[in-house]
């Protein structure tokens, strides 16, 4: 009886660990639900605005310079016809005693107060379930635009495909089934002030994927950005980009497939509501993999004398840093302006990816690098610029250059932008970046070497293991 026991043990093992590759192997390759990894024609345009958000020092006074959301809030305001809106980060809770700019309650505020004005018009808030504690509890804002006849559409991430591939297979078996609300016990790590979660929405936040795009579109405009509606994010340094015409049409299309594969309800009605525009700028929409094709496809194609500048939140991705470092083997100039990755809402960071990535960077290739001084906040933009001989080209919006950012995993949303050197956003995106790296009218960045004491060999470590596994938060 014992050897039939041991026998039959060792077949429910075998049995159970086939049952889990089956669904590494499922989730890490299936299909992307219809309408993800977007992208869209190329059209011709001269409305494109950029806008950034900078909080730097000067004087050893801290300043604030913020565009962002007011023209979000100036956008919402002329809608007419539908307001679709897809926001990572949107809650009020901190930990912090600063007095930071309520940006989720006024994006609220607005939402409602122009559904109102005009109740016929279509509006839909797609979000992460971040916002919700991952089901523990309902967020006062999202209960809000749901009490005003504004359909909140959650984004089921569960259709992705798996980052955090061995856990996620086992969350899958063994959690899953049993759905994600109810009542939290748990204290909420985000912050003390939020409500509490439960251990059932603590094991589904360990998947660690998101819907990490920022958008809003109407018939009039679009907002593709880097920047959360997110108070406790509300110093960080973002930026964004203003367009007009038949690509919002292509911007609608992407969030409808998220609303669809979600279960939302609403069908965004744009038919003959959006007007064509006209113009020597070329822009593109690109979302999820499609962001990192287009970035390795203008990376690739540079040549001795071409300037790529780079300001980023994370870099990671290994494509992205073998085509810069190839780059630099052509003569061509790269710069790049990096968070430092030190600071999160209050709380300490060690300092990954970044440091040792940049390392990495700077010892094998001729390529420069400085560090943004975000202080208490983050350098949260994400954003290339390359300057050719005959025009430049912008990439820009939601995406971090990692592998969960640009390899089909998060949802992501960025522009690409085509323009002679003369177009007013290459040159205020060209001025951003000069002004950034040489200090002008305030300190915003400092040298390579002003942060590598804080690379000790832990660190280094600690990056090369979470390179080979994948078992990394960013």
């Amino acid at each position: 009886m014992k050897k039939f026991y041991k026998k039959k043990s060792i077949w429910v093992l075998f049995i159970l660990l086939l049952i889990l590759a089956s669904i590494v192997i499922f989730n890490k390759t299936k299909s992307l639900p219809e309408g993800i990894s977007y992208e869209s024609d190329v059209y011709k345009t001269d409305d494109v605005t950029f806008l950034s958000d900078l909080t730097y020092s000067k004087k050893g006074e801290q300043k604030v310079e913020q565009e962002i959301f007011e023209d979000v809030s100036n956008i919402i305001q002329e809608a007419e016809e539908f307001i679709v809106v897809d926001m990572f980060l949107f809650n009020d809770y901190t930990d912090q005693t600063r007095n930071f700019p309520d940006l989720s309650g006024k994006l609220t505020d607005s939402l409602i107060k122009q559904k109102k004005n005009n109740p016929n018009l279509q509006i839909v808030f797609i979000t992460d379930p971040v916002n919700t504690g991952y089901y523990s509890y309902d967020d006062k804002h999202l209960k809000k635009l749901k009490e005003n006849d504004i359909e909140v559409v959650i984004t089921r991430l569960s259709e992705l495909r798996d980052s955090n591939t061995y856990y996620s297979a086992a969350w899958r078996l063994f959690f899953q089934p049993f759905g994600q609300k109810g009542t939290g016990w748990l204290p909420n790590n985000f912050s003390k002030d939020a409500p509490n979660m439960t251990i059932r929405s603590y094991a589904n936040l360990f998947n660690v994927k998101a819907n990490h795009r920022k958008a809003i579109a109407t018939e009039k405009n679009a907002i593709i950005a880097s920047a959360n509606p997110h108070n406790e994010s509300g110093f960080a340094s973002n930026i964004a980009f203003k367009v007009s015409g038949e690509i919002i049409q292509d911007i609608v299309k992407a969030e409808q497939a998220v609303i669809n594969y979600s279960g939302g309800e609403t069908i965004i009605d744009y038919e003959g509501k959006i007007q064509p525009t006209n113009g020597d700028i070329e822009i593109q929409y690109l979302t999820e993999g499609k962001i990192l094709s287009g970035l390795l496809d203008e990376i690739n194609q540079t040549t001795d004398g071409d300037n790529i500048w780079i300001g980023m939140f994370y870099i990671a991705d290994r494509d992205v840093i073998d085509a810069l470092h190839k780059a630099t083997e052509r003569g061509v100039e790269i710069r790049l302006i990096l968070d430092p990755n030190k600071n999160a809402f209050g709380n300490s960071k060690t300092g990954l990816p970044n440091l040792p990535v940049a390392s990495e960077m700077f010892d094998d290739s001729d390529l420069k690098i400085r560090w943004y001084e975000p202080g208490e906040d983050q350098y949260h933009t994400k954003l290339m610029y390359i300057k050719k001989q005959t025009d430049a080209i912008i990439i820009g919006g939601s995406a971090n250059y990692t592998t969960r950012n640009l390899d089909d995993l998060n949802l992501e949303n960025n522009l690409k932008i085509t323009a002679s050197h003369d177009a007013k956003v290459i040159q205020d995106v060209d001025n951003y970046f000069n002004r950034l790296w040489n200090n002008e009218d305030g300190h915003f960045t400092s040298d390579y070497d002003s942060q590598q004491d804080v690379l000790t060999p832990a660190l280094k470590l600690t990056y090369w293991v979470q390179k080979v596994t994948g078992l990394t938060t960013y």
